[in-house]
């Protein structure tokens, strides 16, 4: 499979389902929520307060399947998997959700970690989801996110594990980027964000550690969708967990610039 971002859209319009993570190195993959309008201020005021899990990147117009991130795209047919909530309670998941989409919807489109991924790769710090051929593993931790309006729920966590001695390194490369979730929230002990094993994932695939890997934890944009089930909202529709929109948008535009100390 090409790794141009608008020939993997157009393969999974044509039904291609897999996990995003790896794929067009280079290019931004973001998190969709679509709520109806009368809940899509809670939902803003949630992401303004709650900026490490929900970095907003782009917000639709009302009813409009366009982002600016992916000109030409359909945010209806160009993610490979989605989910359809009601009353909070997973509906449906489905590859296509063209059908469903309502004319009262707002689209958000929230930095993804999978966006760091190809800086921290060529860095050469191994990815071991991508190096097993699986989705990234994520956490419903014990941190509660900041509530907003009838928005409320515990923050969601990705984690990689990262060889020891370049755990520094994985951190500072992905603090340059708070766009899609910045620097890790935890790392090591997964007990201290109440996960009790990191091989039985609330969403994703368990990954397998090499002797010497430290467990690492990002802010995940995942967490919208613990918020949905929290806050019992009437309908909404996101993206798969793992499964984000491949945006034409460079990861580069996302990375903070060093001042020079000269």
């Amino acid at each position: 499979m090409t790794d141009s971002p608008a020939d993997l859209r157009s393969a999974f319009r044509s039904g291609t389902v897999t996990p995003t993570a790896g794929l067009a190195p280079g290019f931004a993959q973001t998190n969709l929520i679509a709520v109806p309008q009368d809940w899509a201020y809670d939902v803003l005021l949630f992401t303004q307060r709650n900026p490490k899990p929900c970095p907003v990147l782009d917000v639709g117009d009302v009813g409009s399947r366009e982002t600016m991130l992916a000109p030409g795209a359909d945010i209806t047919t160009d993610l490979p998997l989605y989910r359809v909530w009601k009353d909070g309670e997973l509906a449906d998941e489905t590859a296509d959700v063209s059908a469903l989409w309502r004319d009262d919807l707002v689209a958000f489109h929230i930095g993804c970690s999978f966006t760091f991924e190809h800086p921290v790769a060529a860095a050469g710090v191994p990815l071991r989801h991508v190096e097993q051929g699986s989705n990234v593993p994520m956490f419903v931790t014990n941190r509660e996110c900041r509530p907003a309006g009838r928005m409320s729920g515990p923050m969601v966590v990705s984690m990689r594990p990262v060889p020891e001695h370049q755990v520094s390194l994985a951190a500072a490369i992905s603090a340059r980027m708070p766009a899609v979730h910045g620097g890790p929230v935890h790392i090591g002990d997964p007990a201290e964000l109440g996960i009790a094993d990191v091989a039985a994932p609330d969403f994703g695939d368990p990954v397998n550690f090499e002797p010497g890997d430290v467990p690492m934890f990002w802010a995940c944009g995942v967490t919208p969708q613990a918020a949905v089930m929290a806050s019992r909202l009437p309908f909404a529709i996101t993206h798969a967990p793992g499964y984000m929109l491949i945006t034409d948008t460079p990861d580069s535009e996302y990375v903070l610039e060093v001042p020079d100390a000269r």
